[in-house]
């Protein structure tokens, strides 16, 4: 995960940007756009983007590819990036 620092209302607030998180915020994705065209809330999105804990299911990632011109495979591979077979002995 990355961790991502802003301003907001002269505090400082420090979040931890999920896979799907930074890869939206690396393609300067408008999640409220977004969230228009797939029909997911912005707090889904939201929660997508900032708790590890929230579970992206596959029609989601599905819809925001579709939602920011990419291929799903695309997003699937960076979201999944790190996950891996486990080694064999």
């Amino acid at each position: 995960m990355c961790e991502f620092i802003f301003k907001k209302n002269t505090h400082l607030h420090k979040e931890t940007l999920t896979k799907l998180g930074l890869y939206l915020a690396k393609k300067s994705v408008n999640k409220a756009d977004v969230a228009r065209k797939t029909g997911l809330s912005a707090y889904r999105l939201s929660q997508l983007s900032i708790n590890s804990k929230s579970q992206l299911r596959v029609d989601e990632l599905y819809l925001i590819a579709l939602a920011i011109e990419v291929d799903p495979a695309e997003l699937l591979f960076a979201v999944c990036i790190e996950i891996s077979l486990p080694k064999q002995s």
